[in-house]
């Protein structure tokens, strides 16, 4: 790469970066905003997808949050030690962990839906949500 092709490339904007940035701020919000409940927005998403899509083995829990297997354990251990899912053994395989929403868990739900829904209008106020939508369709498609 030539020196003017460097200099070029360090002008312009990655990004991957901006949006690396926009994503952490956004967390930030809300994390923030569910702190009164004692859940971070990932844990939140987690006992939302539970409650809408019943007990699932973590594999599938973590596929259908585009989380790692891994990061959904690390998400999942303290919801389980708080009494908010409850992970069990796989009926049909005892390899498999499979995870269930517990009623301490829609409560939870219940109490962090306000602070959730303060910090969703907040960010709506920031940036249209059809703009949102469109980057993550735009993004997201094959």
């Amino acid at each position: 790469m030539s020196g003017e092709s460097i200099e070029i490339a360090a002008r312009e904007p990655c990004t991957c970066a901006a949006l690396r940035r926009a994503a952490r701020a956004v967390t930030a919000a809300y994390d923030d905003a569910l702190k009164p409940v004692g859940l971070r927005v990932t844990q939140f998403a987690v006992l939302r997808l539970l409650d809408r899509l019943g007990p699932m083995p973590v594999t599938r829990l973590a596929a259908e949050a585009a989380l790692e297997r891994t990061t959904m354990g690390r998400n999942l251990d303290p919801l389980e030690r708080r009494g908010l899912v409850r992970v069990a053994v796989g009926a049909d395989d005892g390899r498999e962990r499979v995870v269930a929403l517990t009623d301490a868990g829609r409560a939870a739900i219940a109490a962090a839906l306000p602070h959730w829904r303060t910090a969703q209008a907040d960010i709506a106020r920031r940036v249209e949500p059809a703009a949102v939508a469109a980057l993550a369709d735009a993004l997201t498609a094959p």
